[in-house]
This record gives structure tokens, sequence and C-alpha cells, in this order.
């Protein structure tokens, strides 16, 4: 089976933070699970690199847009790979490769009658001497009465138009805007509502609560059409004679990028793209629900405007991660930094953290607190105590040898139903379930090894006692096998101590053989530090 996965593509205005993280990861867990079954897996993302706030950011640096968007993609880049994301393709919005491709879709759009264009009223900042974007008009959420900017209520997740707002005023300056006309080129959404509504009503029960709840408002309240152009200073040029001086806005630019992003991996890898853009191809798409909308609305209309029938089918939509019952914010400044996080902690325990305490189906709140928490508890406590006092047993005992033994079928089964379920956990994104269930098993383990107390059968029977210590060791190998979705690196060091070799999605054999020197898998962190 050919597994597509679409990690959301961040913002390169300013740094990752843990909410990008925790609404991300999942798509790394998948991406290695499915591997580890033997499916064709594509993988891909990248960073968004257009808009206006990266303009403005130049302007008031007086360096160039590309100047802030090399610096966040190269810092995204590294966080990724010391937080092990094995993407197959990771790359931006800015490329030349991207932008023809986007040029491309639209001109097919604007063929096919799904583009037109509109006389239209837009907000205008007399002080800026400029129209102003989406993102650059604040004011009042109609829907909601919260505040909201000119595109997007975070509060309640209405697509706006700015002229919708109550209240408004231009962000850049504080400005009270005034209304004139100009012209755009509008996307036909509202062609594509019936579709939408039975595409819609076939995926939903494979996508999170959030997710389901999003689309059937959008669709009951009657679906809008939406500009794809804005007077832009910084994006991708307009394809279309008369608009030269407009930017297709950023909205269409990046969430088409997984479609770019895989025609430029199979271009790379001198493969077919459409492997994994056909109708039978598994699709994951990943995201905080603040993008919601734009998976399971907005790229679903563009894919069947060019004729593709390769649709969203799974959408795993975290909810927000909050500090003190907060949103982060980029913006605000209120966050835990991505790069701070990675200089104080080993990779998987900000993995686990995020994990197994994230915002599947509901708002979750992050402390370093409680990541010292789960590290000493679980990390340390339960599944490094039991590896390492196991494999130290057998060190000291029987000078670490791995000899052929006989595995009582009960400790099989028992093995195999956690490969199942947690399999199916992970295939429905319901990461906590599967972490869950795979300590179970390292606590019933844990038990085992107490109940059995090899520091007194080995006086009494020593091969009996290496019976018991090759059942700890054949369940510790396959715990590690199942929790290297997860926890990647320690998965890794614990191999090699032990010599698996073999990488698969099953209960796997103890190798015969000497192990190697057992170090601890994860330290004990100071709750002080806190």
């Amino acid at each position: 089976m050919n597994i597509l996965i679409g990690g959301a593509w961040p913002y390169a205005n300013g740094s990752l933070h843990i909410g990008h993280l925790a609404a991300l990861l999942p798509g790394d867990v998948l991406a290695r699970y499915y591997r580890k079954k033997g499916e064709q897996v594509l993988y891909v993302s990248g960073s968004d690199c257009h808009g206006t706030p990266i303009s403005v950011r130049a302007r008031l640096e007086g360096v160039e847009p590309t100047v802030i968007t090399n610096q966040y993609h190269e810092e995204f880049q590294t966080c990724f790979n010391k937080l092990g994301f094995s993407y197959d393709i990771y790359t931006r919005t800015d490329e030349e490769f991207h932008k023809e491709e986007v040029q491309g879709i639209i001109k097919k759009l604007y063929e096919a009658g799904y583009i037109y264009e509109k006389q239209i009223e837009q907000v205008y900042c007399e002080r800026c001497e400029q129209f102003l974007p989406d993102r650059f008009v604040e004011g009042i959420c109609p829907i909601c009465g919260k505040v909201a900017r000119g595109d997007q209520c975070d509060h309640c997740q209405s697509l706006l138009d700015p002229l919708e707002l109550q209240e408004k005023r231009c962000k850049t300056c504080g400005h009270i805007p005034t209304v004139r006309e100009t012209k755009q080129l509008y996307f036909a959404l509202s062609t594509f509502e019936e579709k939408l509504r039975t595409y819609v009503e076939h995926h939903k029960e494979n996508w999170r609560t959030n997710a389901v709840h999003v689309a059937d408002r959008y669709i009951n309240e009657g679906l809008q059409d939406r500009a794809i152009t804005r007077d832009l200073p910084w994006g991708i040029e307009v394809p279309i004679p008369g608009y030269e001086d407009k930017k297709i806005y950023v909205w269409v630019d990046a969430v088409l990028g997984y479609l770019t992003a895989s025609k430029k991996w199979a271009q790379e890898k001198e493969q077919d793209y459409r492997d994994f853009w056909n109708a039978s191809t598994l699709s994951y798409y990943i995201h905080g629900k603040d993008n919601i909308p734009f998976h399971n609305i907005i790229l679903p209309a563009l894919l069947s405007g060019i004729g593709f029938k390769a649709l969203p089918k799974r959408i795993i939509s975290s909810e927000y991660m909050t500090i003190e019952g907060k949103k982060l914010s980029t913006s605000n400044n209120w966050a835990i930094w991505a790069k701070d996080l990675i200089g104080q902690y080993e990779p998987d325990v900000i993995r686990y953290s995020l994990l197994a305490n994230g915002p599947e189906k509901r708002d979750a709140d992050f402390s370093y607190r409680e990541l010292i928490t789960l590290n000493n508890a679980d990390l340390v406590g339960a599944y490094g105590n039991l590896v390492n006092r196991t494999l130290a047993f057998l060190v000291k005992s029987y000078k670490g040898e791995l000899q052929s033994c006989v595995v009582e079928e009960a400790l099989e089964r028992k093995i195999q139903g956690v490969y199942e379920k947690t399999g199916g956990y992970i295939e429905n994104g319901e990461f906590k379930k599967a972490l869950k269930e795979i300590f179970e098993l390292i606590r019933w383990t844990n038990k085992y090894f107490d109940e059995n107390r090899p520091w007194v059968m080995i006086k009494e029977d020593s091969n009996k006692c290496y019976e018991t210590l090759y059942h700890c060791i054949y369940s510790i190998i396959n715990i590690g096998n199942l929790l290297e979705p997860f926890l990647p690196f320690s998965s890794e060091r614990l191999r090699k101590i032990v010599g698996v070799k073999e990488i698969s999605w099953k209960p796997l054999s103890v190798p015969v053989g000497k192990i190697g020197a057992v170090d601890l898998l994860f330290k004990r962190l100071d709750k002080s530090e806190s």
C-alpha cells in the first residue's frame, strides 16, 4: 500500500514552539510505523515562506525577505532533524519548482472556469498607503465576538473576510482603515459544495471530532467563494494577464505544497509522484485545529478542480497546546521555543512528553514539571528500570550471553496482541492509547520479573532463572520495537545493545550472541530545575 503523509508547513517568520511540535509529531510516528510494516511511505512537508508578515519584518530589519525565510527554514530543519522527524522531503514554498507548479495549477483552474474576476471592496490603510492583507486587519469576530484577524478567527475557526470584522484597525499602525474598490481573482469554492458534502460524509469517520465539526459547519452554512489574489509585496506572481501586480494568496500557495513537494521528491528520485496521488493511496494530513478548513475543505476543492481523486482521507488535527491555560502565540511571544527545549532535554524525552500529554482530543497544558514527571516515572522508573536491571543481571550472572530458548506460548500471544492493538491505535491517530498499551506491557514485565525473583532463583535453579530472564528480554526487545515510532533514539540504542537487526512490525526473536555494554536509556531529571 502507498501511504502519503503531509505534515503542516510551519510559517518561516518565527521560531517553532512546542505547539507546532505537538501538532506535527504524530506525522513522524505514522511514517515510522508504516515503514516498519513494509508499506511505501512518502512523508512530505516544508517551510511556508510567503506572506506579508515576512515582508513587513524584512522591511523593518532592512533586509530582503529571503534573509528571514532562510534563517527560519534552516532553524526548522535543525529542530526537526534533532527530534528525529523522518521526512522524505522537507522543502520550501519560495523554491522555483514550487512557484512554477502553483502557477500551473492556477492556470488550470482559471481555464476550467473555477477562477474568475471580481470587483470588490477592500480594507485600505491611508497611513500605510496600501491595501491591507487580511492578516493585518484586526477586529471583533462577527461570529463569536472575540478578537480576530481578517482571514480567520482562531477562537471559533471561522474563515472571515476583513470587511466582516467589527471595530477594524490596521495591525501595523493601529489606524482605523477605510474601504476602497479594487479587483481580485476569486476561487469558486461554492461550486464544490455538494461534492464536498458527499466527500465529508464518506470520510468523516476517519477524522478527529474537531475536523468533522468544522467541515459540517462550513458546508451547512454554505461555502463562500474566496479570493486567491491579494495586493502583496511578497509571494508568487499571478500568471493571469492583468494581474501581474498582485500575488497569489498564501493560503493557496501553502496548501498546494503537499502536491508540489511530492512532485519534487519524485523528480529527484526518478519515480512517479502519481503513485501517491491516486484513489488507492491512504493519505494522512497532520496539523493543528486552526488549519482544519484548509485541509478538509479548501485542499479537496482545489484538487478536485484540477481533476485529482486523491483527496485527504485521514485528518489528524490536534487541539491547542497551552501554557498556563493560554494559547501559544508566536506574535505575542507567548511560547516555549523548540530550539530551547531541544537544548535542555534528550529528543525522546521531548517526544514522549508531547505525545503522552498531547492535545489529541482536548487542549493540553504543557509544563516542565509534567515533562520531568513523565520522564522519571515512565521512561526511567518503568521502562528504563526494566531494561537496566534485566540486562545487568544477564551480564552479572550469565556473562551477557544470549542463548536459544523456547518462549512460552502465552507470552507470544500477549506480545502479538500488543502489536495488533498498538498498530490499530496508531492507524486511527490514537497515540495516547498506543503508548498506554505499550506501557501496560512494560509494567506487566516488571511485575513478572519481581514475582519470579531471579536473584533468588539463580541460587536454586540456574536454568529456570535463565528462562525467566530470557522471557523478560524477549518482552524488552519487542517493547523497544513497539516504541520505535515514538522513541526512535532510545529504541536504536537498545537495538544495538541486544544485537537486533530485523526491522518490522511483528514480534521479534531474541538473537543469539553476547549483548553489548549496558547503558542507561534515560536519566532521571531533577524536579528543582522545572
